[in-house]
């Protein structure tokens, strides 16, 4: 599967959670609902994958985590806030570096319109 179909997959399994649901959930439900729904569609879902971080000649393991790893392509934060900042892109944007994926999703659950919580980003 190729990255815009596995991308499209994932926009809108989240809508369908979205809209069901609406806005105001806590992040954890939005993402036992959602590997739900993708996993209902075929899609390997990994949750909470470590990302190790690699300084020099060590590895670290700095507590770095990606919520959603959907197959092995596409690395998917997922949020519940008033509105994301600067410091949630950038959080992605640093699993997505250390992860060596090129894909990722960022998705705020607490939107009117979930349209207006969506970010993907390509490295």
């Amino acid at each position: 599967m190729d990255f815009s179909d596995c991308t499209r997959i994932i926009i809108g399994c989240a809508i369908e959670v979205h809209r069901r649901l609406g806005p105001g959930l806590l992040e954890s439900a939005c993402e036992h609902c959602l590997r739900y729904e993708l996993r209902s569609k075929g899609l390997r879902v990994d949750c909470e994958v470590p990302i190790p971080l690699t300084y020099k000649e060590i590895r670290l393991e700095a507590g770095y985590r990606m919520d959603l790893l959907v197959e092995h392509q596409v690395v998917v934060e997922l949020k519940a806030v008033d509105r994301l900042l600067p410091i949630h892109e950038a959080q992605l944007l640093t699993s997505l570096k250390f992860s060596g994926k090129r894909i990722g999703l960022l998705i705020n659950f607490n939107v009117p319109s979930l349209r207006q919580g969506l970010r993907r980003f390509v490295l």
